[in-house]
């Protein structure tokens, strides 16, 4: 950022106020969070709340230090595979708890032909709902927010070592391998979250669960596969480069630029979806809410 003309420094200025923006929106709905919604629910909604403002604060710090860049990119992939998990644990919570969750569905089944791991099988069996069940979706998010930490403490360690180079995506280098694996993970981790959307989108409509599913499919489109894109771009050389910018670094101010802006967006709409006034879920067969976990206040 040491060379920045006058409208790089307007356009640069620009993008930081509205990072501040997102942040400072993120931290008046925690505030809202804690004087109004169920202690049950705080921490869950204040995970998945900060999602967009952590990306496009950490977006931010890439753009300003571009070697940071790394460091920056992993910090948001891990918070988002937590926030992932956090989503799914939502759905049951919203349903009532688990136990509310299993007696409100004991009759069902979860149809696990859904993307992005077998959307084309559709000869899969249903699944009975059962507490096992419940606990392998649980584990089907959780293991990517274990192994994501994992998988970024090994990178660092071999990029000091020289062994890890981000944008050498050779067969020789550990770079190929690791976002492979990783790649794996997350999809199997997303597996999950689709099964329990299927199986409570009807259930939860009154509490807005489509419109917070599709914004936290837009975070992961633009957070993930958006840079993925515009890395492969940079790479074949597509983005061209322009001294002192190679195409990488090119493609990596592109990436942040582009996350700070759509997160912004994103932060300014989950506030709306977030902060309504949602009815209650009947209770199953005249059972009380455990808890009161279902009430909000407006």
């Amino acid at each position: 950022s040491a060379g920045l003309d006058l409208a790089g420094i307007f356009l640069f200025a620009i993008l930081t106020l509205m990072t501040l923006i997102a942040i400072l929106v993120f931290v008046e709905e925690v505030v809202y969070i804690y004087r109004k919604i169920p202690s049950s629910k705080r921490s869950i909604l204040i995970w998945i709340n900060a999602a967009a403002p952590v990306i496009a604060t950490t977006s931010c710090i890439g753009m300003w230090i571009p070697r940071s860049t790394m460091f920056t990119d992993f910090t948001a992939a891990v918070f988002f595979a937590i926030v992932i998990h956090k989503f799914l644990l939502m759905m049951v919570k919203e349903c009532g708890g688990q136990k509310l969750f299993l007696r409100r569905f004991e009759k069902g089944r979860f149809k696990i032909s859904t993307g992005p791991c077998c959307c084309c099988c559709l000869c899969l069996p249903r699944v009975r709902i059962t507490r096992r069940t419940l606990l392998w979706l649980k584990l089907g998010t959780f293991q990517l927010a274990f192994f994501r930490p994992v998988l970024m403490f090994l990178s660092i360690v071999l990029w000091t070592n020289g062994n890890y180079k981000p944008y050498n995506l050779s067969p020789d280098g550990a770079a190929i391998w690791i976002n492979c694996f990783v790649g794996i993970l997350t999809i199997i981790a997303l597996w999950p979250v689709g099964i329990m959307f299927r199986q409570v989108r009807t259930i939860l409509n009154c509490k807005k669960i489509i419109p917070k599913f599709a914004l936290y499919q837009f975070i992961l489109i633009l957070s993930q596969l958006q840079a993925a894109i515009i890395n492969i771009l940079a790479m074949q050389r597509i983005i061209p480069c322009v001294p002192p910018l190679s195409s990488s670094a090119r493609g990596a101010y592109m990436i942040q630029q582009l996350l700070i802006v759509e997160m912004f967006l994103i932060t300014l709409i989950s506030r709306v979806v977030y902060r309504r006034r949602y009815d209650d879920l009947e209770p199953p067969e005249g059972t009380p809410e455990e808890g009161d976990d279902n009430k909000q206040t407006p």
